[in-house]
């Protein structure tokens, strides 16, 4: 009863950002847009596999020109990705750290590995990191937190974007009145890639445990061993 009371929440709620989404498009078009996908850059619950395809179906009504719809979701990506990008710098390394020493199973030994692989990959994480969903948003808090520098985090921001955004307003103008059906498809995208989230999850959750108990091991096999001193009679 209640998985299936949820799920209608669930589908209730989502139906009512689609139709948000689709009034706000309606209203202000290319500009509508662009704030549409600024919000879901900040509220993954928006998704943009509904705004970019309504956009491209708009632009294919004549509404607005199809350069015009790209350019308002590019700049949208960009106003959200930078959000996230200097809330990531205001949290800086310190705070970083200090959350860390407050949540289970993770640490500052953590965050120096974490550190070491985005100064390795930072580029094409951000740039690879655009096109998968969650992701998308995610990955702007780190690359202001290692202090990218924003030209470049702007670089491959708006490339990563213009090839998401491109896409799906391109299917959207290809199929037309059928653009809701980009949604469904994509669904199935998503799934996978939130599948691949949870088995990561629990992979790393075992993989701390595990380093845990072998830290706490060699502690206690390099304590010394002490003897109990002989009490005293008298006591």
């Amino acid at each position: 009863m209640w998985p299936t009371r949820l799920q209608r929440i669930g589908k209730s709620l989502f139906q009512d950002i689609v139709d948000w989404c689709v009034n706000l498009v309606g209203q202000l078009g290319a500009i509508g847009v662009g704030i549409a996908v600024a919000l879901e850059n900040l509220f993954p619950p928006i998704p943009s596999e509904a705004i970019l395809p309504l956009a491209g179906f708009s632009a294919s009504e004549g509404k607005f020109s199809l350069l015009s719809a790209f350019l308002g979701a590019t700049a949208g990506s960009l106003v959200g990705a930078l959000a996230l990008f200097y809330l990531g710098r205001v949290i800086g390394r310190d705070r970083l750290v200090r959350i860390a020493n407050f949540l289970p199973l993770v640490d500052a030994e953590d965050i120096d590995t974490a550190e070491k692989w985005f100064a390795r990959h930072g580029t094409k994480a951000v740039l690879f990191g655009r096109l998968i969903p969650l992701v998308r948003s995610l990955i702007s808090i780190p690359a202001g937190t290692q202090r990218m520098p924003v030209g470049k985090f702007l670089v491959y921001t708006t490339i990563g974007s213009g090839v998401w955004n491109a896409l799906l307003i391109g299917l959207g103008y290809a199929l037309g009145s059928n653009w809701e059906k980009v949604g469904p498809v994509l669904d199935q995208f998503d799934l996978v890639i939130y599948i691949g989230f949870a088995a990561l999850l629990i992979w790393w959750v075992w993989r701390q445990v595990a380093k845990r108990r072998r830290r706490k091991a060699a502690e206690a096999a390099e304590t010394p061993f002490r003897p109990e001193e002989p009490r005293d009679p008298q006591i």
